[in-house]
Formats: C-alpha cells, sequence, structure tokens
C-alpha cells in the first residue's frame, strides 16, 4: 500500500497524514468513506453466525421501565452470549435491541478484504471486523474502549454522540461496562457508507435511529474495525508460558543445570535466602529472557490464532508444485522480523532471498507463480507443508 497517496477511505488524507493528525490522538469522521457501499451480509447471514458454536456473539436488549414523574426512565440491561437459536433473537420489529458478531471477517471473503484496506498499519496489531446489528433505539450504552476503533456504517443509520472526558467510572451492577457519568460533547448522525475512527478511551454512544422519510429502510449495520492492544499483564503472562515450554523443550538432552553451592558456609540465620540461590535464579531469567528468544515467542504469541479458529488440513492430492500463484488463508496470520517468519503461532528461520520471498508473502498476503518459484528448495518445502496444513491456499488459474 502506498501510504503517501490519499485516500477517500480516510477522507482525502494520505495514510501518513492520518496516522500523525489522528491516530491514538483525535476522532475523524468521513462522509462516503466508501460512496456506494453495499453490505456483504443479510440480516438472516448474520443470525447464522450468531448461530455457530465456534462464533463469539452476544444479544443486548434494552428495557425502558415507564416513568409517569420524576426522573428520566430507567434503563435496564440484559445481555446474553450465544450461539443463538434464530427464535432466541427478538423480531426486527421490536426495537431496543443488537446483535454483536465477531471475527466475521474469518467466515465472509468481502469482509477480510474491507479489513485489508486497514493494512496501513500493523497487522500484529489489527484485531477483526465485528458486525453490530440494531433496531431502533438499539445499542450498547455510552462506554469506552481501550484501544482503536473505526465505526463504519454499512446500512441504516446510528447517531454517535462523543467526549473525551476524563471521568470514566463506570456504572454499578450492570452486565455491561457503561459509563456512569457521560456527557456528550459532539453528535453526529451516520448513514450507510459513512464512518467514525475513535482513538483509545474515547468516550461514545451509538444509537440506531429510524430511517427517516425517504432514507433506506435497510436495518441499522455497524461493522467495528477493532485492533489489538494487550494489556501489559495480559502480554507478560502470555509470553512468560511461551517461554516457559521453550526452555524446557530446549533443556531435553541436555545436561541439567542444578544449583551448587560447594563454598556455602555454616550459617546461625538459616532462615536468609542464599546469594548463590538468588544469583541462579537471576542468570537463568536472563538466559530464558535472551532478545533473541524473546523476540521469538513474542512473534509466535502475536501470530497465534484465536483458540476459535481452525484449519482444514488438505487431504485431497495436491499438485506440487502449482502452475499458479498461492494465497494465504483468510484466517492464517503471518509476521515477520529481521531473522525470522511467524505464522499462526510458529516461528521460523529466514534469511537471504528465502526471507525477502516470506516478506512479500505475509505484506502481499500472497504470491505470484513467478515469485515461489524463485524459493530455494527448503523454502519450497516449508510452503508445501504449509499447504497441506490449510495454511496457505493455491490461486485459481486465470
Amino acid at each position: 500500500m502506498d501510504t503517501q497517496h490519499a485516500l477517500p477511505l480516510l477522507g482525502g488524507l494520505t495514510p501518513q497524514q492520518f496516522m500523525r493528525r489522528h491516530w491514538q490522538k483525535k476522532p475523524l469522521l468521513v462522509r462516503q468513506a466508501i460512496a456506494g457501499f453495499k453490505p456483504f451480509l443479510s440480516p438472516s447471514e448474520l443470525f447464522e453466525l450468531a448461530s455457530r458454536q465456534e462464533v463469539e456473539s452476544r444479544l443486548i436488549v434494552q428495557k425502558t421501565s415507564p416513568k409517569t414523574s420524576g426522573p428520566p426512565a430507567a434503563s435496564k440491561w440484559a445481555m446474553k452470549s450465544g450461539p443463538f437459536a434464530r427464535r432466541a433473537i427478538p423480531p426486527l420489529k421490536q426495537p431496543g435491541w443488537t446483535l454483536l458478531v465477531q471475527g466475521v471477517d474469518l467466515h465472509f471473503a468481502p469482509a477480510h478484504e474491507l479489513l485489508r484496506q486497514f493494512r496501513f498499519l500493523p497487522d500484529a496489531r489489527l484485531d477483526d471486523l465485528m458486525v453490530s446489528m440494531a433496531t431502533p433505539g438499539g445499542g450498547v450504552g455510552p462506554h469506552f474502549d481501550s484501544y482503536d476503533v473505526f465505526l463504519f456504517q454499512a446500512s441504516g443509520s446510528r447517531r454517535w454522540r462523543i467526549s473525551a472526558q476524563k471521568d470514566l467510572s463506570l456504572q454499578p451492577d450492570v452486565p455491561l461496562k457503561i459509563l456512569q457519568n457521560f456527557q456528550a460533547e459532539q453528535e453526529f448522525v451516520l448513514h450507510a457508507g459513512d464512518m467514525l475512527y475513535l482513538p483509545p478511551r474515547y468516550a461514545h454512544d451509538g444509537v440506531a435511529v429510524q430511517a427517516e422519510q425517504g432514507e433506506s429502510t435497510a436495518p441499522c449495520m455497524t461493522y467495528s474495525i477493532g485492533f489489538r492492544a494487550p494489556h501489559e499483564a495480559e502480554l507478560v503472562s502470555g509470553l512468560l508460558e511461551r517461554l516457559a515450554e521453550v526452555v524446557a523443550d530446549e533443556a531435553e538432552g541436555l545436561p541439567a543445570r542444578f544449583y551448587r553451592d560447594p563454598g556455602q558456609l555454616a550459617t546461625d540465620t538459616p532462615a536468609k535466602l542464599p546469594e548463590g540461590l538468588e544469583q541462579f535464579a537471576r542468570t537463568a531469567l536472563e538466559r530464558a529472557l535472551s532478545p533473541e528468544l524473546l523476540a521469538s515467542v513474542l512473534g509466535e504469541y502475536l501470530s497465534e490464532p484465536k483458540p476459535s479458529v481452525w484449519f482444514e488440513a488438505n487431504e485431497q492430492e495436491l499438485t506440487w508444485p502449482p502452475a499458479s500463484g498461492l494465497s494465504l488463508h483468510a484466517r492464517s496470520r503471518m509476521l515477520y522480523d529481521q531473522t525470522q517468519v511467524f505464522i499462526n503461532g510458529e516461528s521460523f528461520l529466514a534469511r537471504g532471498a528465502d526471507a525477502r520471498l516470506m516478506h512479500r508473502l505475509a505484506d502481499q498476503r500472497g504470491l505470484s507463480a513467478g515469485e515461489w518459484r524463485k524459493a530455494s528448495p527448503q523454502a519450497r518445502e516449508v510452503l508445501a507443508q504449509w499447504l497441506e496444513q490449510g495454511w496457505l491456499t493455491i490461486n485459481a488459474e486465470k
């Protein structure tokens, strides 16, 4: 992607300009980010996705208790997690409910292609595309996210109220993380093709609105392009778990390093930790946390697919080498650094021409027939293994 090329998706800004001016700094409203956009899935297709065990989905219903006097009506929130049978989802005529379906890009090729338009950002940060379908009055309440998000209106209309407020305290005893003291500073109504970018921790409240006279009566569908922002504790925990596995694997067949203290003197403070044992532990951790090993487990951790993602191995006889190009499966996550490539939680050393080839595969999400034919026999063998595992697909011949 040419990051110096102005994009309608970003309101005429180049990706470089957007990153300097808005990314993690301030919102951006883009009218007709994708002009003439047509939703790539219908309500019935979304309901079918929400019925699957492997798809994460949530149903949120807001019920308002009427009051004849006093403060405004009190809202009651109910949330259920899927999978959902169709009869468990309220009828489209019932106002005030929202269906959220995560990871739609893993199941619909057009959703995957939409997500690829945001690859001016690192793949290690790009998470998934969530679809939110709501009937008039439906929403999830005023809240904030800990990550960046692009809110693209696919059909219908949604009113967004946003605020840079510092008070992010939450309402108690509510099944959702709803802000207790939301004070809107700006308000926009987004129609099909419009998009709103919000930085992390920017308070916002989106509510589906009834179509006005002359407007399309299509249901309100918002596509949320979200980004990974691992919490420090989550990242450390994941890396340490992988480090422990790697250290255990590397220790197999090698002489065990046991703590020894032949110079230990008799002590009259037996409860005190020996300095030598502290140093032994420190050295062991430093060895485990070497820059090379840390880079390896980080790449494996960030390329690990979500638990609900699986691949179907190619059991049929494959024509190898293929006459056409190769593409990464939409569910494959592939990253790289200076010395390694990472795919679906595994790491491979790559240098020279093979490394450049693998980098192109990761950046372009595919290789032409002419490109992969330049691979060494070792690299071709690796590509063949990935194809058998279902991580790669063979392009249709033109």
